[in-house]
Order: C-alpha cells, then sequence, then structure tokens
C-alpha cells in the first residue's frame, strides 16, 4: 500500500496515499481499534452541511477570504454529491466529544480543497484548524452536527413511513367497516366491536406518535455552534452562530436556530433524550400492533384464525405448508433494539460533567441507528403484512357467536347478577347463552333475540 506523511502538532503519520484524511485522523484510526460501528453517514453529511454554513458565515463576518469559503463550499458539495463516505473512516468509540470526527471533517475537507486551488492555479491553501474549523470547536460542531443530522432523520425517512402506514389502516378502516368481531381484554373474551374500530385504534396510536415526535423535534432545531469550547464563543465572532444557523436554513429549509445558551447546549443532550422518548412511544405502539396481528393470525386452525397474513416465504425448514408472523416478529425485535438504545441514550445523557457531555458519539448512534431501524421495519411491515392483511369473516362469526360476553348486553334488563348466572350456566352446560337463558327462566326466546344483537353493541346504547 503506497502511502503519504502528513504532519499534526504530535509529528508524523503516515496515511493511505489515496485517502483524502491527515494525521489525526489516522491517530485516531490506530488508537481506537474498537468494534465496527463506524460513524454513521447522516452525521457525516451533517458536519459537511454545517462546514459549508461556517464557510459562509466566516466570509460574511471577515474571517476567510472568499477563495478559501468559496473552496470549502465546493469540497463539501462534492463529498455530498459523489458520496465520497470512504474518506470517513473512524468508528463511534473514540473520544467522547467526537473531536476526532470534527478533525477528519477538518482534514478531509482541507486536503481536497487544497487539490481543488492548485486545479485552479491558486495560492492560497487550506489549514484543517485555522481556515476549515475557523471560529469552532469540536465542542460546539459535534452537538451542532447531532442536532441537524437528527431532525433530518425524522423528518426525511421516519416521519413519511408513519404516514404510509397510517394510510393503509385508513384503506383497512374502510374495507372492515362491516365486520363485527368479539372484543378481547385481559386475552379473554369481552363486548363486541368491529374490526375496523380495532384497527382506528392501531391508526389512532399512530397519530399521536406522529404528532409528538413532531412537536418533540422543534427542540433540535436549537443549535450549539458559536458556543465553542465551554459554550462562551471564544475565538469565535459574536454573531457567529447565529450565521451559521440562518445559512442552514437557507440550506436545508428547516427552521434552525443558534441555542439561546450555549452552556446548556454544549453539556446537555435532553433534546435527544425528548425526542427519542416520542420514538419509543412510537416504538411500543408499534410493538402492540405487531403483537395484536400475529396473535389475531394464529393458527390457521388451532389459534385465533380471524386475520389472515401474506404469504412470503416458507415459515419452516421442517414443517411444509407453514405461514408465520414474520413481519410482527421483525417489527418487534426492532422495538426491542430501539428500548435498549433509549436506555443507552438516557444513561450517556446522564453524563455531562461541567462544561461538556463526553458520550456524544454514542448518543447520536443510538438514536440514528433507532429512527433508520424503526424507518426500514415500519415500510416493511406495511408493505409486506398490512397492505396483504385479509379478514376470515368465517372465524369472525363464529367467535361472536360462540361468546359468552354477549351476556353484557343483558345487564341493563335483568341486572349484573342474573346476566352472570346465565353466562356461567351457559359455559357450565356448553350450551348458547340464548339456551341458558331460556332455561334459567328469565327471558323468553324473544326477549332474547331482541336484546343481544352484537351489531347494536358496537357503539354506545341509545338513551330512548
Amino acid at each position: 500500500m503506497s502511502v503519504r506523511k502528513e504532519r499534526d502538532t504530535l509529528g508524523e503519520m503516515e496515511v493511505p496515499a489515496e485517502k483524502w484524511w491527515g494525521a489525526q485522523t489516522q491517530r485516531s484510526r490506530e488508537n481506537f481499534k474498537i468494534g465496527t460501528e463506524t460513524m454513521p453517514q447522516e452525521l457525516i453529511e451533517a458536519f459537511l452541511l454545517l462546514k459549508k454554513a461556517a464557510a459562509t458565515a466566516n466570509l460574511k463576518l471577515g474571517q476567510l477570504n472568499n477563495t478559501k469559503s468559496e473552496a470549502i463550499t465546493q469540497t463539501c458539495n462534492e463529498i455530498i454529491s459523489e458520496q465520497k463516505y470512504e474518506h470517513f473512516p473512524l468508528v463511534v468509540w473514540q473520544t467522547g466529544s467526537g473531536t476526532q470526527t470534527n478533525m477528519n471533517a477538518n482534514e478531509v475537507i482541507a486536503f481536497r480543497g487544497n487539490e481543488r486551488l492548485r486545479e485552479k492555479g491558486e495560492n492560497e491553501s487550506l489549514h484543517p484548524n485555522d481556515d476549515v474549523n475557523r471560529s469552532q470547536s469540536s465542542n460546539d460542531t459535534f452537538p451542532t452536527a447531532m442536532h441537524i443530522a437528527a431532525y433530518k432523520a425524522v423528518h426525511e425517512r421516519l416521519l413519511p413511513e408513519i404516514e404510509a402506514m397510517i394510510s393503509t389502516l385508513q384503506e383497512k378502516e374502510k374495507s372492515f367497516e362491516n365486520i363485527i368481531k368479539i372484543g378481547r381484554t385481559h386475552l379473554q373474551d369481552a363486548t363486541p366491536l368491529t374490526l375496523a374500530q380495532e384497527v382506528s385504534g392501531w391508526r389512532s396510536m399512530l397519530e399521536k406518535s406522529r404528532k409528538m415526535i413532531e412537536e418533540s423535534s422543534k427542540s433540535l432545531t436549537e443549535l450549539a455552534i458559536g458556543g465553542t469550547a465551554v459554550g462562551t464563543g471564544i475565538n469565535a465572532p459574536k454573531d457567529f452562530g447565529s450565521v451559521v444557523a440562518h445559512q442552514l436554513s437557507v440550506e436545508t429549509g428547516y427552521p434552525f436556530v443558534s441555542a439561546s445558551n450555549k452552556f446548556q447546549a454544549l453539556t446537555s443532550h435532553d433534546h435527544i433524550v425528548y425526542v427519542h422518548g416520542a420514538v419509543k412511544a412510537l416504538a411500543a405502539d408499534t410493538m402492540k400492533m405487531a403483537n395484536d396481528v400475529r396473535w389475531l393470525a394464529s393458527g390457521p386452525r388451532s389459534g385465533i384464525g380471524e386475520l389472515a397474513i401474506p404469504a412470503n416465504e416458507p415459515g419452516s425448514s421442517i414443517m411444509p405448508g407453514k405461514v408465520n408472523p414474520t413481519q410482527s416478529e421483525a417489527l418487534t425485535m426492532v422495538v426491542s433494539q430501539v428500548f435498549g438504545n433509549d436506555a443507552s441514550i438516557g444513561f450517556a445523557a446522564s453524563q455531562g460533567n461541567f462544561e461538556l457531555n463526553v458520550y456524544k458519539p454514542v448518543i447520536i448512534y443510538n438514536f440514528l441507528q433507532s429512527i433508520t431501524l424503526l424507518t426500514d421495519a415500519l415500510k416493511s411491515f406495511n408493505d409486506k403484512c398490512l397492505k396483504g392483511l385479509e379478514a376470515n369473516e368465517e372465524k369472525i362469526s363464529e367467535h361472536v357467536e360462540q361468546s359468552l360476553m354477549l351476556v353484557t348486553a343483558l345487564n341493563p334488563h335483568i341486572g349484573y347478577e342474573k346476566a352472570a348466572a346465565i353466562a356461567k350456566k351457559a359455559f357450565a352446560e356448553g350450551t348458547t347463552l340464548k339456551e341458558a337463558a331460556m332455561s334459567s327462566g328469565y327471558l323468553s326466546e324473544n326477549e332474547f333475540n331482541e336484546i343481544v344483537q352484537p351489531d347494536k353493541m358496537v357503539s354506545p346504547s341509545d338513551p330512548s
């Protein structure tokens, strides 16, 4: 492998000749050979957007000349548009401030920017710290990139998939509107409802989760940039943070603002905790939905069997013809991971010591993993399961007819005690509710038929 020599304040380092990073990146590669988890591409893109905005702000505030600012901007554009992310190799398990990832970005932009300057015959050159990192610190750039990446991931990936699933459930509600089924509480028979009503509960959960995620994500628009090392803004122009935030808003179309208190922005990650809490609530709801589907589709002959799921693949290596609820299983495993990520994020966010939290990389890694996994799992569950979900109306009708909880309709007419006696009698003797009611002498056949009508039990009683 051919190498070149790069220098930092500790001396020279050999760097792979074809890579754009410098000495500090190489030191990190050699010092932190831990795991296989690398910094997410979403975070690197956020850094590039930030470095572009910072270069523009430095130009406007007289900190960089036009040649250097333009070189930084064009280099960032090139890396993003041409997906040159192979030059960002660092692992998550590094310094807790993310300093090496910030310097990785600075070195790559400087190296490639200098190549571009030489190609144009310019006499200027970029320095990773003095130019690309001008008016900045790792301590304010990394949390800023965290918020940019998190906000974009939520709005560009997760929320559209929630919306798509809501749309599918709305269609299912329409098709299931006239199907009356038995309800279940405590895994035991309860009173009837329509299949559409049951599905409407799933849909409403998603709508509420969507709203909570949208509302909480607004906090991510506050950016730490401008705080530099400890929140005081040393070595940065007074308006640097607000100018960068404005430039990012222009670039992305999102309402980013400079955080009002930079000391909080550097040492606390409560905004990430808050948003991930809403994401966790979504995960909890999807766990319930996926479990409902696999319970209701259980069987097909020895389970509940009220729903039929698509046969996407053979379900068993030994039992021919078996169809398993694989999409439910995949989604619920993702939910388990999201719950674990939430615990990690919560603990890591509690470790702000004095002016800086030094668990930043693991916080954003887990956050973005949760968004990626949930986004992908929701899309898979929606496309491969929900859209093909069908009702087994024969089985549903059979369960309604056999249910003892239809007796609930008798309460207002003969009282709870007599109704309970009828249900117990029917269960003990293996008869229908009607037969038990008639043999008990509490009701005639006509009276029973008039009162116990499942289609009138799926909504509040008419007081008239």
